[in-house]
């Protein structure tokens, strides 16, 4: 009960982040859920948190979706989330961390010495959804990668939220039917994910209050801090 209880605090005041930021609360969740839970356990039950706290997002700010981004981040998400989600009983995630990290500080400074970056094509972000998937997959969350393309493509707030958040629950939900044919959704990772799914429903409702109350270039700044924090956790080996 204890775990649990820890567990649901982690998982609320994380959903509000990533309601916030748009991303996030998976890659601090993640170390949370793996020191109570163990790897191959954390990384399933984080994923059914996430369709919640993504799915509370999507619906809060579903008047703002850009379809077309998440229609084409799809075709490259969904196939490799399947592949990502059966190899990961069996990959070394400890080398993808570390180039994940090393990727999103090298992403933060080319934003600001290139203060005019070209914004990515629509179809470019099929290539992003792939990464992404693959990565997602095997990691339990790599929200931080795709930020920087999202926000490049002139993305921000509640648009910025609530698109990304749609192309992150497509890609979970492949994740998850993946995960079951791998057999790690055993019984204790379904009652878990259940019992966290009230949570982080309401940190997303919380977050989604937040946002609208602060300006788009303190929403970059917060964008971009947990990029950082981000990376430092993959390099350090907590995530």
């Amino acid at each position: 009960m204890a775990a649990l209880a820890i567990s649901t605090v982690a998982a609320f005041l994380l959903a509000l982040l990533s309601a916030v930021a748009g991303f996030g609360g998976g890659a601090l969740l993640l170390p949370v859920f793996t020191a109570i839970f163990g790897l191959r356990v954390a990384v399933p039950v984080l994923t059914l948190t996430q369709i919640a706290s993504n799915g509370g997002r999507v619906w809060f700010n579903r008047e703002h979706l850009r379809w077309h981004l998440i229609a084409r981040f799809s075709v490259g998400a969904v196939p490799l989330a399947i592949v990502g989600g059966l190899l990961l009983a069996h990959a070394p995630l400890e080398p993808l961390k570390r180039l994940l990290g090393v990727f999103l500080i090298a992403v933060v400074l080319w934003r600001h010495l290139r203060r005019q970056p070209k914004p990515p094509s629509d179809n470019a972000f099929i290539a992003v959804g792939a990464a992404s998937g693959l990565g997602s997959a095997l990691l339990g969350s790599v929200g931080p990668l795709t930020a920087p393309f999202f926000l490049a493509k002139g993305l921000t707030r509640a648009v910025f939220i609530g698109t990304e958040a749609a192309c992150a629950l497509l890609m979970h939900a492949a994740k998850i039917g993946a995960y079951g044919t791998a057999n790690l959704l055993t019984g204790r990772v379904l009652l878990l994910g259940a019992a966290l799914t009230p949570a982080t429903l309401a940190g997303a409702w919380a977050g989604k209050k937040v946002v609208a109350r602060i300006s788009d270039r303190v929403f970059v700044i917060l964008v971009e801090a947990g990029l950082i924090a981000a990376a430092l956790l993959f390099l350090t080996g907590i995530a």
